[in-house]
Order: C-alpha cells, then sequence, then structure tokens
C-alpha cells in the first residue's frame, strides 16, 4: 500500500509517492495553476505515472493548501459571519475587530455582546442573557452562513460558548457552522476573538478545498484512500476536522517542509531553510516537530493567538529578480518571476537576471544552459551572492536560543542558489528529495492530540495533573486517528500564572502517533 502526499506552493504544486516504509518511490514538481485543481490533477497524474502503481494501492492521501491563507490576504471566497461575544458588562470598553483592516472588517455581517462570561478562576461574572442570544439569532437568520462564538475566559470554563452555540443550531439550523474560540485560541479574548472569527469566515474555502480533493482523487480512481490535511504543528486532520477547523492549515506548508526536512536528513533537532520560487521561510526542528511560536500571529492584519509554527518569511527564492540600483548596490529581490522562471529567467532562454543565474554563474548549480548565464559579470554576481548570504545567516541567527553553532538543513527547489558555508553553522546539509521535502512532509506525517487547560496544583497535585493532562492529550491523538501503541508525548508546557490565585499554571500537553 501507498501514501501520496501533494504540497500546494506559491510557485510550484509537489507530489511524492510513499511506500509502507516510508521510501520514496515518485516525487514530481508542477506549476502551481490559477485553478489550483488544476495543479494538482497534473501533478497527481504525473507522480502516479512516474511511480508506475496501481490507483486502488493508495491507501492514504494527504494534501497540504494554501488556500485559507490565500483567502484572508486577498479578502476573497469568505463567507459571512455573526458573532457573539459573551462578556458584558465587562467587554464593551474594547468592541469587537477594533484594530481589524477596514476591508476585512465586513466579514463580519452583525455581531452582539451579551451579558456572561466568567472570571479568572472560573466564577460567573453574570448569568447569561440567553434571550439576547436568541433574539441575534433570530436577526440573522438567513443573512450569515456561520457563527462565531467568544466568551471572557472561556479557556478556563467554557459552558456558556458551548450553551450558546446549542442555542444557534436550535434557532439557525442544526447544519450552521459554529466556530467556538475556546476549541481555537488560547488565552487573551480579542485575539481569540478574531481567530474564530476568521475560522468561521474560512467556512465555504474548507468546504470547497476538501470536497475538492476528494473529487480530484475520484476523478483519478483513486477510491481506497482515506483522506487528511496538513496542519499547522507538522501533524494531519480528517476532512471533518479540517472544515471544522480551516484556519489550523494556515502555515501548513513550510511546517510540512520542517517535518520533511526533519526526517530526510534524520535530524531531530536543527533549523530548516526552505527556499521556493518567490520566498524562503526559516523554522526550528525540536523534537521532529516544528517549534511553536510564543508571540500572536498577525494573519492578514488581524491579530490572533491561536498555534501557529515559529517561522520567519523573507523575498527571496530561485525566481528572485536580481537588480544593481542607481547607487551602485545589488539588490535580490522581494519581487520574483515566481514560476514564470522557466521562460523569463537567463537560463531558460528569458531576459530576466534570477538568483538561479547568479547561482548557476558562480558553479553552485547546472539548471537550464549555463552559457546563458556566462555574460553575467563577475563582480556583480560575487555581490549578489553576498547578499544571498547576509539575508539567510541574519534569519538563522534570529531564530537560534543561544550563541553556538547550530544544523541546518536546505530544503525546496529554489535551495541551489544558497552557499553551504554559512556563518553560525555546524553543519549544512542538503539531503536526498530536497526539492519536495514539503509534499514528503505531508505524506509522512502523524496525527496528534492537543491539550490545554489551567490548573490550581493547590486543587490537584502536580504530578497527577501533568499525568492527567498526558492522558488526555494521547487519548485525544487516539480519537484523531492514531494507532495507540506509536502514541508518544511530544511536548509539555507547564507555565505558572502569576495573575492567578493560588498556584495557577497552563499547561499544554501535545501527543502524536501514526495513522492507524
Amino acid at each position: 500500500m501507498y501514501k501520496l502526499g501533494i504540497d500546494v506552493g506559491g510557485t510550484n504544486t509537489d507530489a511524492v509517492i510513499i511506500d509502507e516504509r516510508l521510501q520514496v518511490v515518485a516525487e514530481v514538481k508542477h506549476p502551481t495553476t490559477e485553478d489550483v485543481y488544476d495543479g494538482i490533477l497534473c501533478a497527481l497524474r504525473e507522480v502516479i505515472d512516474r511511480a508506475g502503481i496501481d490507483r486502488k494501492s493508495i491507501s492514504q492521501a494527504m494534501l497540504g493548501t494554501t488556500q485559507c491563507t490565500n483567502a484572508i490576504v486577498e479578502r476573497k471566497n469568505l463567507a459571512k459571519v455573526g458573532l457573539v461575544r459573551i462578556g458584558a458588562p465587562a467587554t464593551t470598553g474594547i468592541p469587537p475587530m477594533v484594530d481589524w483592516p477596514e476591508d476585512i472588517q465586513a466579514v463580519v455581517e452583525d455581531h452582539t455582546v451579551i451579558r456572561g462570561g466568567y472570571e479568572f478562576n472560573g466564577r460567573e461574572i453574570t448569568q447569561l442573557d440567553r434571550a439576547a442570544a436568541e433574539a441575534f439569532f433570530r436577526r440573522v437568520k438567513g443573512k450569515v452562513q456561520s457563527i462565531a462564538v467568544s466568551c471572557v475566559f472561556s479557556t478556563i470554563r467554557n459552558d456558556q460558548e458551548l450553551e450558546i452555540a446549542r442555542l444557534c443550531r436550535e434557532i439557525m439550523g442544526e447544519e450552521t457552522p459554529v466556530s467556538i474560540s475556546s476549541e481555537i485560541g488560547s488565552m487573551g479574548l480579542i485575539e481569540r476573538e478574531n481567530a474564530a472569527i476568521l475560522n468561521a469566515a474560512l467556512y465555504k474555502v474548507a468546504e470547497r478545498f476538501t470536497e475538492g480533493f476528494a473529487r480530484s482523487l475520484k476523478q483519478e480512481g483513486i477510491t481506497n484512500a482515506e483522506i487528511y490535511l496538513s496542519q499547522n504543528d507538522g501533524t494531519l486532520m480528517t476532512m471533518e476536522h479540517a472544515r471544522r477547523y480551516p484556519i489550523l492549515t494556515i502555515a501548513c506548508g513550510p511546517t510540512n517542509s520542517i517535518r520533511g526536512a526533519s526526517y530526510l536528513s534524520r535530524l531531530k533537532n536543527s533549523i530548516v531553510v526552505d527556499v521556493g520560487g518567490t520566498t524562503t521561510d526559516f523554522g526550528v526542528i525540536q523534537n521532529a516537530f516544528p517549534r511553536e511560536s510564543s508571540a500572536a500571529a498577525v494573519i492578514g492584519g488581524v491579530r490572533t493567538n491561536f498555534r501557529m509554527p515559529d517561522i520567519i518569511s523573507i523575498g527571496l527564492g530561485g525566481g528572485s529578480i536580481v537588480r544593481r540600483q542607481p547607487d551602485g548596490r545589488v539588490t535580490v529581490g522581494p519581487d520574483s518571476v515566481g514560476y514564470r522562471i522557466t521562460s523569463e529567467a537567463l537560463v531558460f532562454g528569458g531576459q530576466t537576471v534570477t538568483a538561479t543565474d547568479i547561482a548557476v554563474k558562480l558553479g553552485m548549480a547546472r539548471i537550464g544552459d549555463p552559457k546563458l548565464a556566462e555574460g553575467i559579470d563577475d563582480g556583480f554576481a560575487a555581490q549578489a551572492m553576498e547578499v544571498i548570504r547576509g539575508m539567510a545567516e541574519d534569519c538563522i541567527d534570529s531564530l537560534k536560543l543561544s550563541g553556538g553553532d547550530v544544523d541546518v538543513v536546505l530544503v525546496g527547489g529554489g535551495s541551489i542558489i544558497l552557499p553551504k558555508d554559512l556563518a553560525g553553522t555546524s553543519q549544512v546539509c542538503n539531503p536526498e528529495h530536497f526539492g519536495c521535502a514539503n509534499a514528503i512532509g505531508s505524506a509522512i506525517s502523524k496525527v496528534s492530540g492537543n491539550y490545554e487547560q489551567l490548573i490550581d496544583y493547590d486543587q490537584i497535585p502536580r504530578d497527577q495533573a501533568l499525568s492527567q493532562a498526558k492522558e488526555e492529550a494521547a487519548r485525544l491523538a487516539v480519537e484523531a486517528g492514531a494507532i495507540p501503541d506509536t502514541v508518544e508525548i511530544i511536548e509539555v508546557e507547564d507555565v505558572p500564572l502569576a495573575y492567578c490565585v493560588g498556584s495557577t499554571s497552563r499547561v499544554r500537553v501535545k501527543a502524536a502517533g501514526d495513522l492507524a
């Protein structure tokens, strides 16, 4: 039986076939098309033909896609949302979407702040105003396509959020998508609420890409495969989970590359540099999984606090345009020829000097016709490479937690533009199949369970609390589809909260296991 992994990037759509021993059987790169499904279908057909396998022998198919990110950034295909915040009168001083860009505020058709909510210790601020919620749902019925619900301190206690979600479905219909903030974000009402709104707005996008992928597989005769979507912690989720929490697919491309880089290099702790055609993503492997960011994530101008990988992205790629400025400086990017590199770069007969042309000129790569790059001035090429080197070294330094040298793994089709002697590194490796590390990361990913709760160690001993948290995380991983015997605890975070009474800590545990 085989696994199929597909990752849709801004420049290329990568596809791989992996066998039962997790060995790469075939890999392809295909330019990403305006209609992403055309690119997916072409990559799918090419990789199966190259592998020479029976389509019915593919038992699992995994997709990593940028469609949710693109929908938010481009403000396209977003559903109309109704928002209920539970927290009057305590939270009325800061209205919903107070710091959102104007062009995306329109995604919320109507909103209300009703009485209710909790204190930091889980005690009710005031009784939930069910009548106000009922009136709101009747008002927006037929006007909105999904609902977001947030509540002050719902990460400690979410009873009122769940009650409002049940009330919504009673009035607006069981099929109404409801995004509950406590299931998506972390501490901090505004950022968590923002994440819930964006998740609700992505309802139509999620429905389209899950159904589209399933339809593409069926069209190609892949009828025996279980379908999974990549999420941004380096693990997989089911189609149903992806429809419920589409926001968790944001930034899954870089995390797929990180997982793929770890698998290909056999390094469990290092920095990964994923160079595409337009951008380069820098991330960190910690225990074979992406390191999570501790900072709030800003997506399309909206500040959120749901989990995101610790990634630095810069405008550097194989198609980055190289120029000499009027003051004599040489610049690389941030603009790029992108997927047009095969027609516009010098080595492919074009007229634009790209970072790939510089690498070919300096003998670092053999792509296209190297003779076409011979006309580049030696000094110009050397200056351009120093700019590229400096950009990479600065980002690597930014991700370090200490001043020591680190292992670096280069992946992505554009990684040929980077030198191997980068300052601050102990070794720089470019593993086999590096060009499709993102698709490989998607195909070999595990499924996970994540548990987060505020726990007062005066009420329950710390050892007992952590043990129960680990058991719950493992249970959630199994529930998501992991084989019980393969589940392991990947990460444990225990952060004391000084502003809470007693010995309260925020406990986060992540478990992951192989697909059943």
